[in-house]
């Protein structure tokens, strides 16, 4: 994680207001991955924080009604309606272990499938998440999952599957934090294949600077910077570490890798 040597930084940045989020980091090798669990991580977060809390998306309940009579319906609207509260709350084994019991009755319904995937994602649970946020995709194509699918694919160094979903994601241009959280895993998943430089072109199309910074221009600058360190090139490491230091001084460990810099 500590990177070599010393560099400048540039003195043409202008500090813009970020909006915080708490930074959840999982240990589980090179930087870039950390960042990309990252991005996919915060995709789970605000996904479910779309579902008002006490309340099950209409939609979702009329599919579990369509087949069930209406007191069996209820029950499991209701215990669905928990799974993803657990999940918003970070109690991933309790959400995991409600979507499961849920999918023999509720197969059809996408919402369990997802649950049940961002949940195993989160447990670090691949195969599983992979397999059910498959199936989910095959009941509701939404393609703010295909950043957590594709990060689960290299997790389980499925380099072509990978690759597929990011051409996927790029064809639909999602929201432009979408784009960046599939721009990470993907430029990630050729980090670890050996493509340093493949990876950085892939991330260098981020290195502009936006009238408003937003949460995700910083994990790509991040990724980037740890990128161009990994690859020797400290100065460019350097003035991307700084460059987020100057929107937000308590990012990451982003004090920590410029101190070290």
């Amino acid at each position: 994680m500590r990177a070599r040597g010393a560099g400048t930084a540039r003195k043409d940045l202008e500090p813009t207001r970020v909006e915080r989020e708490p930074e959840q980091w999982i240990d589980e090798g090179p930087a870039v991955r950390e960042a990309a669990v990252e991005a996919t991580e915060r995709a789970t977060r605000s996904k479910t924080r779309r579902e008002p809390a006490g309340e099950l998306d209409p939609t979702v309940k009329a599919t579990v009604e369509e087949t069930l009579e209406p007191r069996r319906a209820a029950r499991l609207s209701e215990r669905l309606l928990q799974a993803q509260v657990a999940l918003e709350a970070e109690r991933f084994t309790d959400a995991r272990r409600i979507a499961r019991s849920l999918v023999k009755e509720m197969g059809h319904v996408a919402a369990v499938h997802e649950v049940l995937g961002l949940s195993s994602y989160r447990l670090g649970k691949w195969r599983e998440a992979a397999a059910a946020l498959e199936l989910a995709r095959s009941l509701r194509g939404r393609v703010e999952d295909l950043p957590v699918l594709a990060d689960c694919y290299r997790a389980l160094r499925r380099w072509a599957k990978v690759d597929e979903i990011w051409q996927e994601i790029r064809e639909v241009s999602p929201a432009h934090d979408v784009m960046a959280e599939g721009r990470i895993v993907a430029a990630g998943s050729l980090a670890e294949r050996g493509d340093l430089r493949a990876a950085i072109d892939m991330m260098e199309k981020t290195a502009t600077i936006p009238r408003r910074v937003r949460p995700f221009h910083l994990k790509q600058w991040y990724v980037l910077a740890d990128l161009y360190d990994r690859a020797g090139n400290v100065p460019k490491a350097r003035e991307m570490f700084r460059r987020v230091a100057v929107h937000d001084r308590d990012y990451a460990d982003v004090a920590d890798r410029l101190a070290s810099l």
